[in-house]
């Protein structure tokens, strides 16, 4: 006992790490975490900024209300500054009061004189950023270290009338709790992109089922088709790429159960209608090799030589049933309709003495429309050769077109043994004849009708039978053929 079907299955379902499920969701998850992860860093980042911003602007601050004091008088005096620096100093630290995450240092002559309250004493450990502060004559930015943390400086010197520095006011802000407010608000944010990051995975989860599974479903009614059945359809629902895609696969399907259903039907037909003539054929050549008499012999080979052309018949019949489901079955030009029924009716006189009648119809040139001509002329010329089987010497059989709407109507009415109505439905079936033709083997194949039905068929249209008033049969087939003129607009 071997294990093919279930080996092949297992091996025909992808890994679940290499599906197309899984990738979709580890993009999606990746896209999301990059686009998420890269959102926290821009947030940090400005509010950084921001930070940095209000920093400044702190610094900038006091060094401006540190000017408009010096341009002014003193307080205790009422007398201008002049060069009293270290007076500056003291009237600005007791005016002004700092914010609790700045200081404030004053410098007379390079020596520190005064500083604000709460403020370490020592403003930096760098003896040679201090020099800096006390001998530069423009204003110094430096980050510095204090017994307070990390903090950000502005020293502004005070010149005196000759250039000199005098003294230095340095401003110094502590952005400790800025920044422990930033990495507070970051993982807040990183906490509720970390929850929204899960929600959005669970929700692509989904979506990726949905967008995979007609591919799943694709994919299982192909292991079906493998194993024969072409019956199983894959549901379609929407307007999207992979909805389109299962429509283009049942179209497919489609195609291939009715070339299957067709390929098995002309080879039921081949077997079915084949038997005869091949049994006939070898029963008279077996008799062909004890039989001494040539007049027999001739007779015989006469026989067989019948029905090997009616085998022929056969296989031509049968293929153009079974092409006409095919693209390349009609080839399509301007068809006149006059010429069409004038040549049927000139080759329809050959097959019989009756009395042959053009009926309706327009004359050569005066209708022309869009069809395959020689597909026409091939049907109506197996309703004439069936007109021909049920008819006799002394019947009519009129040949004729007409407009019924949009349709253009061919017709051949004969005056012969007609139709039974309760045959009429199964007529145009393979190997159908009537009960007119039961009694004797008939020349044709069986398949004359079916020819007119699959040729109507291929040009979207269709085919009937009714009663001829006063007696026989009216075959016809009718086609939605438009004229060139309409085909050109």
């Amino acid at each position: 006992m071997t294990t093919t079907t279930g080996t092949t299955m297992t091996e025909g379902r992808v890994r679940r790490r290499d599906s197309i499920r899984t990738r979709v969701l580890v993009g999606a998850i990746t896209l999301l975490l990059l686009a998420l992860g890269g959102s926290v860093l821009a947030i940090r980042q400005t509010l950084l900024t921001r930070v940095d911003e209000s920093i400044e602007r702190e610094l900038a601050q006091e060094v401006e209300e540190l000017r408009a004091l010096a341009g002014g008088t003193d307080p205790a005096t009422g007398e201008p500054f002049a060069e009293d620096v270290e007076a500056i100093f003291r009237a600005f630290m007791e005016r002004n009061v700092p914010a609790r995450d700045e200081a404030f240092y004053a410098f007379v002559d390079g020596v520190p004189t005064l500083r604000s309250f709460d403020a370490p004493r020592e403003p930096a450990v760098d003896v040679d950023l201090v020099e800096r502060w006390t001998s530069s004559s423009t204003p110094v930015r430096a980050d510095v270290t204090t017994a307070a943390g990390n903090a950000r400086s502005l020293a502004v010197p005070v010149l005196d009338g000759a250039g000199e520095v005098r003294g230095t006011f340095v401003v110094v802000v502590f952005p400790a709790a800025e920044l422990a407010e930033v990495d507070e608000i970051v993982r807040a944010v990183a906490t509720l992109a970390l929850v929204a990051l899960v929600v959005a995975s669970v929700g692509a989860l989904g979506v990726a089922g949905r967008i995979v599974r007609p591919i799943e479903q694709l994919t299982d009614a192909t292991q079906a088709i493998d194993a024969g059945d072409l019956t199983r359809r894959i549901p379609v629902d929407g307007r999207d790429e992979v909805a389109q895609l299962a429509r283009t696969f049942n179209g497919m399907l489609d195609r291939l159960d009715a070339a299957f259903r067709s390929q098995r039907a002309f080879l039921d037909d081949v077997a079915h209608e084949l038997r005869t003539p091949i049994t006939i054929a070898r029963g008279h050549l077996e008799l062909l090799g004890s039989d001494d008499d040539p007049a027999q012999r001739a007779e015989t080979v006469e026989v067989v030589t019948e029905e090997l052309d009616r085998m022929s018949r056969y296989v031509d019949d049968l293929l153009v049933v079974a092409k006409s489901a095919r693209p390349d079955f009609l080839v399509l030009g301007v068809v006149d309709v006059g010429e069409v029924l004038d040549d049927v009716v000139a080759r329809a006189v050959a097959l019989g003495p009756r009395r042959w009648v053009r009926g309706d119809g327009p004359s050569p040139g005066e209708e022309l429309v869009v069809g395959d001509e020689g597909r026409i002329v091939q049907a109506l010329l197996a309703l004439v050769t069936n007109a021909v089987q049920h008819t006799s010497d002394d019947d009519r059989i009129e040949i004729g077109a007409r407009r019924l709407g949009a349709d253009l109507r061919f017709y051949v009415a004969d005056t012969g043994t007609g139709v039974d109505p309760e045959e009429s439905e199964r007529l145009f079936t393979r190997f159908s004849r009537g009960a007119a033709s039961s009694a004797q083997r008939p020349e044709g194949s069986g398949l004359g009708l079916a020819i007119v039905s699959a040729i109507a068929q291929a040009h979207r249209g269709t085919v009937g039978v009714e009663e001829t008033p006063g007696g026989g049969a009216t075959f016809h087939v009718d086609l939605p053929l438009p004229t060139a003129q309409e085909e050109d607009l």
